[in-house]
């Protein structure tokens, strides 16, 4: 059953590109469309060369975003500007929202039942947009959007891989919350297999977790963020998904998406998704007061930035 159309809006960026490539990689992808403002024809020409059955298209410009969008099961959205040094993620507010309210809106209007899997920053907020955009156009379904946070559960695996001289690749950490700083809560005592660590070293992981991504803008020095690991992770996301949407069992992401959780409107967990989305959301589980604490800490952080995105999108034209 693998035929997953699927399209990349901002195929031509800095993870638009590596991500694309593992796209068509897969077996699991029968159709790859790719869009950008600026040269996707080289990107598909590039990419239709290798010999794997996924079928390349690139569109370029607004006019032709309709027909890249058409019959698209899955659309994955990386477009933006990616951070320099000195930046937060909520420094990008008002370049990438207007570009992912302005696509989020073609998709409403050409694929309504596409998943969408956002990966522009702020994440914390472009999710509360596309949902905003959804509502607005009539074809709002909260299981049906996800942002991408696959990022910061592939650092806290790695990390804690490092720390503990495992194999990566078995370590599987719940990463909470949302997509910035304190806001990105791993739960380390829900990590499979078990590790401990003393209270200063559980202290240190967790900020180099929430901040790895700054960690990538210092070593690029001006010259981007995090591209080739996001491009893995939002790749491990969209296989996840279409394995769920094309019937497999017990499949477990975590993402940022429309929540009753906690007290934020907007929340990561771990989600068993399915067919349609999101199957059900699995919520927190047991946490430690360690743990607690910093969802407690994230919450004006989350609500603030949910609330910046949500009025953004109401005001958007």
């Amino acid at each position: 059953q693998s035929h997953a159309k699927v399209a990349v809006l901002g195929a031509s960026g800095g993870i638009g590109q590596p991500l694309s490539l593992l796209l068509k990689n897969s077996p699991l992808v029968s159709r790859l469309s790719l869009y950008d403002i600026a040269h996707t024809p080289g990107v598909a020409a590039d990419l239709s060369h290798i010999e794997t059955r996924a079928s390349v298209k690139g569109f370029l410009g607004p006019e032709q975003l309709p027909e890249c969008l058409k019959g698209c099961d899955v659309v994955v959205i990386p477009a933006g500007v990616p951070r320099k040094p000195g930046m937060t993620r909520d420094d990008l507010f008002n370049t990438n929202a207007s570009i992912v309210a302005t696509l989020t809106s073609a998709c409403a209007k050409h694929c309504p039942e596409a998943m969408i899997c956002i990966i522009s920053n702020p994440v914390n907020s472009t999710i509360p947009i596309t949902s905003e955009v959804f509502k607005k156009h009539g074809v709002y379904n909260p299981n049906r959007i996800f942002g991408v946070t696959t990022l910061d559960i592939v650092r806290a695996n790695t990390f804690v891989a490092e720390l503990k001289g495992l194999d990566p690749a078995r370590v599987s950490v719940p990463v909470i919350g949302g997509h910035a700083g304190k806001t990105i809560i791993p739960l380390i005592s829900q990590c499979t297999p078990k590790v401990d660590f003393p209270q200063d070293q559980l202290q240190k992981l967790t900020g180099r977790i929430q901040e790895a991504g700054t960690e990538v803008v210092q070593a690029k020095a001006g010259a981007g963020s995090a591209t080739l690991s996001m491009a893995y992770a939002g790749a491990r996301f969209v296989f996840s998904l279409v394995d769920a949407m094309n019937g497999k069992e017990g499949v477990i992401e975590c993402a940022f998406v429309r929540s009753q959780e906690t007290e934020s409107p907007y929340f990561s967990t771990p989600l068993l998704l399915g067919k349609n989305g999101i199957e059900k959301n699995l919520g927190i589980g047991k946490i430690t007061p360690f743990e607690e604490k910093m969802v407690a800490e994230a919450m004006s952080e989350l609500k603030a930035s949910i609330k910046k995105g949500e009025d953004f999108a109401k005001n958007f034209k």
